[in-house]
């Protein structure tokens, strides 16, 4: 098939290159820079686009984890269901790290609330690492690195110590990082990196797939 989009099972479709069998892998794992205004899920009841509208058509894939719609950054998709349940289950507290551009200069008794932990309406966040990154006039760059995937989380811990975000971007997950990956780009997670996030999430070995 030479159509753009055409979709490829690798259970049941055969795939050739000038009459050469291609194997496909099992399973496929990505990542995305997400641009503001697309949803993290495969439909949306308000009409948004989804994610995986930037990402080739291939059965199963899903976004692992979740940014909202109007935050940018490092989204990996995958296949693979086990992948994603070791990167996204709480309790395997795989890091993932965001620059937030917040309203004013958060003093040391701020920073010291979001490293303790905050309290939400969902119950206290586990401690957080802050780093200011710089200062400008009325507004500050925060690196916030968290181990927990609450909805909105980092938006609601920095408005709870009274400096809300007006621009958030995830810059990392476990080990692997956004690099120049440019707004709508989709890039192959390299053997290292899968194995990686793997082994972030206390998979011995950093085997990816269904064992």
């Amino acid at each position: 098939m030479t159509v753009l989009g055409t979709q490829v099972d690798p259970e049941r479709d055969r795939v050739e290159v000038d009459g050469r069998p291609v194997v496909l892998p099992a399973f496929v794992y990505l990542a995305l820079h997400k641009p503001a205004g697309y949803v993290s899920s495969a439909q949306d009841e308000r009409g948004r686009p989804s994610v995986l509208r930037l990402a080739p058509a291939i059965p199963g894939l899903h976004p692992v984890g979740r940014l909202d719609v109007a935050t940018t950054g490092l989204l990996l998709l995958s296949n693979d269901g086990d992948f994603t349940y070791l990167l996204t289950h709480p309790r395997h507290e795989v890091a993932k790290v965001y620059r937030a551009v917040v309203r004013g200069v958060p003093g040391g008794a701020a920073l010291a609330r979001l490293e303790r932990g905050v309290a939400l309406e969902d119950g206290r966040t586990a401690p957080a690492q802050v780093r200011l990154v710089n200062r400008g006039a009325g507004e500050a760059t925060l690196e916030v690195t968290i181990h927990e995937g609450r909805k909105r989380q980092v938006r609601r811990m920095l408005a709870a110590v009274g400096h809300p975000v007006q621009s958030l971007v995830r810059v990392a997950v476990g080990p692997v990082s956004l690099g120049d990956l440019a707004p709508g780009q989709v890039r192959a997670l390299t053997p290292e990196e899968v194995a990686g996030l793997l082994a972030a999430a206390g998979r011995v070995g950093g085997k990816a797939g269904r064992e």
